[in-house]
């Protein structure tokens, strides 16, 4: 059974858009904590995406 999240920090889902727009089969995502008190809007973050080899922007999803 899950924990009740402690404090103001919660974990996202961070997944990349350049990925999804491509069509290509699956799917790169990370999972990161963020504040909720002083970062209300989603995160938007530069991470690894390791099938297409490069860098791109991954965003919070949910």
């Amino acid at each position: 059974m899950a924990k009740k999240a402690k404090g103001n920090r919660i974990q996202v889902i961070m997944e990349c858009t350049e990925h999804k727009a491509s069509g290509m089969p699956g799917t790169s995502r990370y999972i990161t904590t963020k504040n909720r008190k002083n970062t209300t809007e989603r995160l938007e973050l530069k991470k690894y995406n390791p099938v297409l080899k490069k860098v791109t922007v991954h965003k919070e999803i949910k």
